[in-house]
């Protein structure tokens, strides 16, 4: 009798959705193999000091004072915890901490092949037949190699190649610096000096604020502003981790898009006057993707940072801008202007074409064009409003346990037809950019992808073996743990993990580590209240449930 084959599968980059990728990999029994280009792990969330560019391509890397926008809790893999005293909002050493403890705790480095460079990945000439890949590199021997593979997982980020814009009027004779905020390390080097910073994303407010603290002057150029948002709720919880899962089935359901966008303007504006500051879009809060720097109004209200509307021209020395106001003397020019991906290494790219960072992509991951087998796919391709990690993970499971034989996924027309559903949906709530052409909202997205292989946490199905368990998922923030406690491969400590999600949010706030419980009155039990819910989310759960199937539904293969 032949011995069963064993699956191996590429993954393209050791970054924060390559880890996952190989940890689920061995949940299959499928053997991963890792390509990383650089000699650790990390991508984007390990600083690079020095030159981020190896063998022409562009390394992504994060400045030396980023601190994630998702808090740990929400960000964190569905099996692998945080320390719980850790800040509930990562300095980017420390979530580079998260990730090496997660990497030495499941034992994944040695499934990782560094300074490893792939230069060239194409379908295998039996790919009809098996659906294999052909992937061609240059080992850090530098030494070129052809190895085939079963399947192939694209782990290599969208923040590496910079949008530079077109040139502006008088650019060229510009004596002052221009650089990409890509190739912004630190405040270093700009000490009292006049700069403008083109652009309002997060790493443009970042750089704003930065450098505002260093430089003589701060002007902030935006075509169209922004809406900032903070961090931390009332009493200073993280604000990603208020919501519940049942809240945010009501939230994006069953309320109109405008009274949610009146609403979430309205708590916004209480905090800081985007109109007063000149900083308020023509558009809802919902139709971008949102700004999050606490520190940003404090920069305004000092004025060491000044708005300024998008740049007319250059002169020599100095900028005139739309409204015709001139700085005439500028040092440095920061384009904080977003980043293009395309792929080029994948048959010379054009299995998978890509405009204006736009590609047909089933769920941000699949190319109907090679739905015949699915055995090729891109990670961590979203701009999520919430958590990006796990959204990472769960694509990795999906395409495991597709690959497997254990889900099936729709055929070429129906994948072609969610993608144009999708993107229509795009396109009636967020601003025609291309930074908005990947967006995904956090829940109804990881929910998505759970339907697909049956992990969603069905409220009825874990309501009959744990009614407390039903009942903390459904009024808890939905973190990834929730998606193991069902479905393929559940883990023994997810349980846990959502009981005691409170408690470890407390910890990373104590100055000890320990969680210190806030102060309540006691009051009688609210029973009619509670009545009043649980009648609630029994109806909103099945409508919910039935909803999500019956889209599913519609595009799985008949």
């Amino acid at each position: 009798m032949d011995r069963i084959h064993k699956k191996r599968v590429a993954i393209i980059g050791a970054g924060s959705s390559g880890l996952p990728a190989i940890r689920h990999a061995l949940l299959y029994n499928i053997e991963p193999v890792c390509f990383e280009l650089t000699d650790n792990i990390g991508g984007l969330w390990r600083y690079k000091k020095g030159k981020r560019n190896i063998n022409g391509i562009n390394l992504s890397s994060v400045m030396k004072s980023t601190v994630i926008n998702s808090s740990k809790e929400m960000g964190a893999y569905s099996d692998f915890l945080p320390r719980p005293e850790a800040p509930n909002y990562m300095h980017n050493t420390e979530l580079l901490k998260y990730f090496e403890e997660y990497a030495d705790h499941y034992g994944l480095r040695s499934y990782i092949r560094f300074n490893h460079y792939v230069t060239r990945i194409e379908r295998a000439e039996d790919y009809i037949q098996t659906g294999r890949w052909k992937v061609t590199f240059i080992n850090n021997n530098k030494n070129q190699a052809i190895e085939v593979f079963d399947g192939v997982l694209l782990a290599t980020g969208h923040h590496a190649t910079p949008n530079i814009p077109d040139p502006w009027p008088g650019q060229g004779k510009f004596k002052g610096r221009i650089s990409h905020s890509h190739d912004y390390h630190d405040h270093n080097g700009f000490e009292d000096k006049v700069a403008v910073v083109v652009g309002i994303g997060n790493s443009g407010a970042d750089i704003c604020v930065e450098l505002s603290r260093v430089c003589k002057q701060v002007y902030l150029a935006t075509r169209r502003g922004t809406w900032i948002r903070k961090r931390l709720a009332a009493g200073g919880i993280p604000v990603d981790g208020v919501p519940s899962r049942f809240f945010l089935n009501l939230f994006f359901k069953y309320l109109p898009l405008s009274y949610i966008n009146r609403k979430i303007e309205e708590d916004t504006s209480n905090w800081f006057n985007h109109d007063i500051y000149g900083l308020k879009p023509n558009f809802p809060i919902l139709a971008a993707v949102g700004t999050v720097n606490d520190e940003f109004p404090n920069r305004l209200a000092n004025g060491t940072l000044k708005v300024k509307p998008n740049i007319k021209e250059f002169t020599e020395e100095g900028i005139i801008f739309e409204d015709g106001s001139v700085v005439d003397h500028v040092d440095e020019v920061v384009l904080s202007t977003g980043y293009c991906f395309e792929f080029p290494f994948i048959e010379d790219g054009k299995l998978i074409s890509v405009q204006k960072n736009v590609a047909d992509l089933f769920m941000n991951m699949y190319s109907p064009g090679l739905s015949d087998h699915n055995s090729f796919a891109i990670l961590g391709l979203v701009q999520p409003a919430g958590a990006f990690m796990p959204m990472a993970e769960l694509q990795s499971r999906v395409f495991y346990n597709v690959l497997t034989g254990n889900s099936k996924l729709p055929n070429k027309e129906n994948m072609l037809k969610e993608i144009a559903h999708r993107r229509k949906l795009l396109r009636q709530r967020y601003v025609d950019s291309p930074r908005h052409t990947l967006q995904v909202d956090y829940m109804v997205f990881m929910d998505e992808l759970a339907t697909l292989i049956g992990c969603r946490p069905d409220f009825f199905k874990i309501f009959f073996k744990d009614p407390a368990l039903a009942w903390k998922i459904q009024f808890s923030p939905p973190i990834a743990a929730t998606y193991r406690v069902i479905g393929p491969h559940p883990w023994e400590g997810a349980k846990e993990a959502i009981i005691n999600f409170e408690k470890r949010v407390l910890a990373g706030m104590s100055p000890t580590g320990k969680p210190i419980f806030p102060k309540s009155k006691k009051r009688k039990f609210p029973w009619l209240t509670v009545g009043i819910i649980l009648i609630g989310t029994a109806v909103l759960a099945k409508k919910y449930e039935i909803e999500i199937l019956d889209s599913i539904k519609k595009i799985q293969i008949s």
